[in-house]
């Protein structure tokens, strides 16, 4: 498995730098290291690196993005975005323009070559048309207790998401009305802007890339397809999950013409008050008399299960740990258990009888203890 390298270190930027430094930070390294200057036999090296650089502001340039990265790493990013959403919106065009006087030699030729369909959506297109995209993947958050974490439970949540409108089925235009060619670029869903001697090639503004334009819009959607309705959803969370685990509920998430995205459900486990979890196994403490330890006795010790007996023997020190098999945390992929371990802590009583304390006393003198 291929580990991917860190966006910042990638920038050389520190994880507080404004977008203003992240942008100076791509502008020099995407001159250094720009394909159309490499050498033949450096060619490839160069695009590998000038694709990573330009991965890394697309994300740290993006607010959204950048958020979603500083939170969850690189898993974050890939479960939500497609590489053709990473590099959308992302300022690539300024920059180049800034840096190479013009787009068009440095920009959409190189990034259609590297990047492919999602060259498309940073310069303006490949020609090859309009892409009909599926809904995006949604995330949402939960918090279950221990005990359901252990056992399982079926969890039920509502959430809002955009699906289709129902009055136009997605098209945003009004019943039984048609989309129109647009005008601006006559179909095409993109439109060539001359910078000097180059041409850039750009996504329509008018359409939007489709090539057509609504002339009467659906009036429940307003014209843009889809509408954020409220849903309930129900998902079984597995016994054995903990804070971090992540569940995929296919075709749970936003829908769009090309179809649903998914729902990422994120698990936090809500802390006990007297159990800790460290790994599959269950830690607790239990109190017990000085006499209990000095003698030995069974004793009642909780268990997520209910309470069971547990000797332990004469001359138990106080923090020795016992272990309950098989009383844990069930492992997500073999089913095995882990086990309860049990830290016994001995408590010293802090007042004493006039009987109790000549007993001790007597104790005391029997064992040559000196007790001034």
């Amino acid at each position: 498995m291929t580990t991917q390298r860190d966006y910042y270190e990638i920038l050389g930027v520190n994880r507080s730098a404004s977008v203003e430094e992240i942008k100076r930070a791509y502008r020099a390294l995407a001159m250094k290291h720009h394909p159309d200057r490499a050498s033949a036999d450096k060619k490839k090296e160069a695009e590998e690196r000038f694709k990573e650089i330009s991965e890394s502001y697309a994300v740290l340039s993006d607010e959204k993005k950048r958020s979603l990265y500083d939170r969850y790493g690189h898993a974050g990013i890939d479960q939500r975005y497609t590489t053709e959403d990473i590099f959308r919106g992302a300022d690539f065009s300024s920059i180049f323009e800034e840096a190479f006087g013009g787009g068009g030699g440095f920009g959409g030729g190189i990034f259609e070559e590297i990047f492919g369909g999602a060259a498309g959506d940073i310069f303006g297109g490949t020609g090859r048309g309009r892409r009909v995209r599926k809904g995006r993947d949604l995330q949402f958050e939960i918090e279950i207790t221990l005990e359901e974490a252990v056992l399982g439970i079926e969890k039920t949540f509502q959430i809002s998401r955009y699906e289709l409108c129902t009055g136009c089925g997605g098209t945003g235009a009004k019943a039984g009305s048609k989309k129109s060619t647009c005008p601006q670029c006559e179909g095409a869903g993109q439109v060539t802007v001359a910078h000097g001697f180059f041409h850039l090639t750009q996504t329509c503004s008018k359409c939007g890339g489709e090539g057509k334009i609504i002339v009467a819009p659906c009036p429940k959607c307003n014209g843009q397809g889809t509408m954020r309705m409220p849903r309930k959803i129900s998902v079984k969370v597995p016994a054995g999950v903990d804070t971090g685990s992540q569940l995929r509920v296919r075709g749970e998430g936003e829908e769009a013409e090309g179809g649903k995205g998914d729902l990422y459900v994120l698990i936090r486990v809500r802390r006990h008050h007297m159990f800790e979890r460290k790994d599959n196994d269950l830690l607790c403490e239990v109190h017990v008399h000085v006499v209990q330890a000095i003698l030995g006795s069974e004793i009642d010790v909780p268990t997520l299960s209910g309470a069971v007996k547990m000797r332990i023997p004469a001359g138990t020190q106080s923090g020795k740990v016992f272990r309950l098999r098989e009383k844990g945390v069930p492992d997500l992929r073999t089913r095995s258990k882990g086990d309860e371990l049990v830290r016994v802590i001995v408590d010293i009583p802090e007042t004493l009888s006039s009987n109790e304390k000549r007993l001790m006393q007597e104790f005391a003198r029997l064992k040559g203890i000196n007790i001034g």
